[in-house]
Order: C-alpha cells, then structure tokens, then sequence
C-alpha cells in the first residue's frame, strides 16, 4: 500500500513540476501567434528582428529592411517587442554613445 501511494506522490510531483507549466507556456505561446497583425515587431528563434508584413496560416512575411521581407513559420517567432523596449533600448544605446 505504502508503495502506491508513493507512485501517486511521485506522479503529482511531476505534474506539478514539469507538465503543467510546459502546458502553460505553450498556451502563452499559441496566444501569442494568435495576437501577431501586421505592423508589429517581433523576434524569430533564430534572433532575426522584423516587422511584421502579412500573416498567413502558418507563415508570417517579416520586413527585416526597406524592399526585404523574409517568409517564416509563424511557430518561429517568440516574442512581440513593444514600444516600451524599443524605447528603453533606443536611449541605452545613446547613453552608451
């Protein structure tokens, strides 16, 4: 009995330690690519910056410069960047100037 009921322990662990919050970011995730329109500025998982151009059903075009635009998966782009960090980012690099 003593031994089931450590199996039942040990799976709960688990759960709570690993399942549940890899299960939490990938709704984070989902809700993320759900949210992308065009305009915004994101960031792939290979670290290419990029407006977004158009969004398709699985692709999403990435203007990267003027006139070059990148076609990705959507499943690859893992953040949106927002105006606050593009402003915290822009006055960090004139300080360091």
């Amino acid at each position: 009995m003593g031994s089931v009921i450590f199996l039942f322990l040990l799976m709960a662990v688990m759960y709570a330690v690993m399942i549940r919050p890899q299960q939490k970011r990938m709704r984070a995730h989902a809700a993320l690519l759900s949210s992308l329109e065009v305009g915004m500025v994101v960031v792939t998982s290979s670290g290419i910056y990029g407006a977004v151009a158009e969004v398709e059903d699985s692709v999403v075009w990435l203007e990267v410069a003027p006139e070059v635009e990148l076609k990705v998966t959507k499943a690859s782009i893992t953040e949106i960047l927002k105006e606050e960090d593009d402003a915290a980012e822009a006055s960090a690099a004139a300080s360091e100037d």
